[in-house]
């Protein structure tokens, strides 16, 4: 086993999930959903606690397991949480209502995030995960950075692919999509942007504040707009 494998392995292991998201879990897994690991669910904790979020949107719902995650670190925050398909979205429902999370903290929106976001207030948000549909990671990205107020912070779960983004080999349209995502980020004035290792990794962008002139400014930042 190499080093970065034990180092893995560890934080697996290492990583204590509350009952409650460990429920939701096993719900996730029995539906055919893909959770994030607890890892990166201790990550999305932290960030949000640290931040104080009060607002928080989360494209790609599964049964609640990613939400549960960031509730537990801000548990006065308000989710809005965007999925396709109506049976996550229900089971994410059963699952926030057995965490005794009040109904007045949660908003379930059943939908496109492509048609959703766009809807959404601008500047908003202290927190937009993005964990849904590979394909369209660029463009929700780019809408989670529009979202989020300045200091605010854009998260993408799984961002490494299982090992593709590393691979040169790899040029399918969802590796690459996830490899130009990180080298833009990182060599962007408009964002700090930091890839986590842990579980499938996990990519932090945070908006830098602008000035007056609105210089540094995260809007248009992958697609020019």
């Amino acid at each position: 086993m190499s080093e970065q494998d034990a180092n893995q392995r560890f934080v697996q292991e290492a990583t204590v999930e509350p009952e409650h998201i460990a429920r939701a879990r096993a719900h996730a897994l029995e539906l055919g959903a893909s959770p994030i690991s607890a890892a990166v669910g201790a990550q999305c904790a932290v960030l949000a606690a640290a931040t104080a979020a009060r607002n928080i949107i989360e494209v790609g719902t599964g049964a609640g397991v990613s939400g549960l995650w960031l509730m537990h670190g801000a548990p006065r925050a308000v989710l809005t949480t965007i999925d396709t398909e109506p049976e996550y979205l229900g089971a994410a429902r059963q699952s926030f209502a057995a965490a005794r999370v009040p109904a007045t903290r949660t908003r379930f929106i059943t939908g496109r995030a492509a048609e959703v976001l766009p809807r959404m207030n601008e500047g908003a948000y202290d927190i937009v995960l993005v964990d849904a549909d590979p394909e369209g990671v660029i463009e929700y990205v780019e809408h989670g950075l529009r979202l989020v107020r300045p200091g605010g912070t854009v998260l993408v779960p799984r961002v490494l692919a299982g090992g593709a983004v590393a691979d040169p080999v790899r040029r399918d349209p969802v590796t690459s999509a996830f490899r130009s995502l990180i080298q833009e980020t990182q060599s962007s004035p408009a964002v700090i942007g930091a890839l986590s290792l842990s579980g499938e990794g996990l990519l932090q962008l945070t908006t830098v504040q602008t000035d007056a002139a609105g210089n540094a400014s995260a809007a248009g930042l992958l697609t020019g707009r």
